[in-house]
Order: structure tokens, then sequence, then C-alpha cells
């Protein structure tokens, strides 16, 4: 009678790590997705200041993980990272918008003047009237998004290579 003997503890040892590293590397992702949502806010912030979009400073600290105004989502099943903002304003500033509602000219706003800085004051009998005009985006969204995507092989090739170090010794 021929007869083969298969040891199969290697195997089994060998499907255990590579059970072991896909959690690992789960694990990893998601701690990647939540740096890379912080290093997106980061650049957001120094896009609003560097082209010096801050004023009350509302939306610029909106832009920060726990914000008041802020979205941070990071779904682990899915992998997947939200971030923005929920100040209403904040599209305006970056799309650009009229000062004015369409088919108005002139607007009315109360208020006061200190220098070159409005105040607004509902029902103050001082203010200004806006004459409606295009007032142009800063597109600082966009330029985030753009030094991000620049950015993002470099890091996930670094998360890959960390990763393979410790999983594999490679």
């Amino acid at each position: 009678m021929l007869q083969m003997n298969i040891e199969y503890s290697a195997l089994e040892n060998f499907l255990k790590d590579l059970q072991n590293a896909k959690e690992s590397w789960k694990k990893d992702l998601e701690l990647f997705l939540e740096g890379v949502g912080m290093e997106f806010l980061k650049i957001v912030q120094n896009e609003i200041i560097t082209k010096k979009v801050v004023d009350t400073r509302l939306l610029l600290n909106s832009f920060q993980k726990g914000g008041a105004n802020n979205i941070f989502e990071n779904k682990a099943e899915n992998l997947t990272i939200t971030v923005g903002t929920n100040v209403k304003y904040a599209s305006y500033v970056n799309d650009g918008h009229w000062t004015n509602p369409k088919g108005t000219e002139y607007r009315w706003i109360p208020g006061v003047w200190s220098g070159d800085i409005f105040t607004y004051m509902p029902g103050a009998k001082t203010g200004m009237m806006l004459k409606q005009q295009w007032v142009e985006g800063r597109h600082y969204w966009e330029s985030a998004i753009q030094i991000m995507e620049q950015m993002l092989p470099g890091m996930m090739e670094k998360l890959v290579d960390k990763w393979m170090s410790k999983e594999f010794g490679i």
C-alpha cells in the first residue's frame, strides 16, 4: 500500500498569519484614513489663511476635528472618511456669490462703521447700501484637494512599506 501523509499545520499557520495580517491592515488603514482627514483639515485651514479668507474665524475654526460646525466622519467598515463644514457661507466664500439676491439691484445693510470695519447691527439707523455685484470665490477647497491629491500617493506608499515591514519583515 502506498500512502502519503501531508502535514497541514504549516499551511494552517500561514493562513492564520494572513488573517492576522488582514486585521492588522484594516486597523492601520483606519488610522491612516483618520490621519488623512486631520491632514486635510490642516491644509484647508492653511489655504483659508493663505488666501486671506479669515474674517470672524468661524469658517477657519470649523475646519478642525470636533469644531462646532465641523463634519468629520470615519466609517470603519466602508473605510471612508468625510470631512467638511456646516458653516452656511463656506460655499459662497469658496465658489463666489452675488452680493444681493438676483433681481435686487440695491440692498440696505444696517450697521455701523469704525474706520474701515463695518459691523452689522440689525435695526441700526446707519449702515451701507450694497449694489449687486459678483464676488469672486477664493477656491480654498479645490486648492486643498489638489494639494492632498499630490501628497496622498507618497503617504500611502509609506503606510504600505511600514505595514509590510511590521507584518512580514520586508
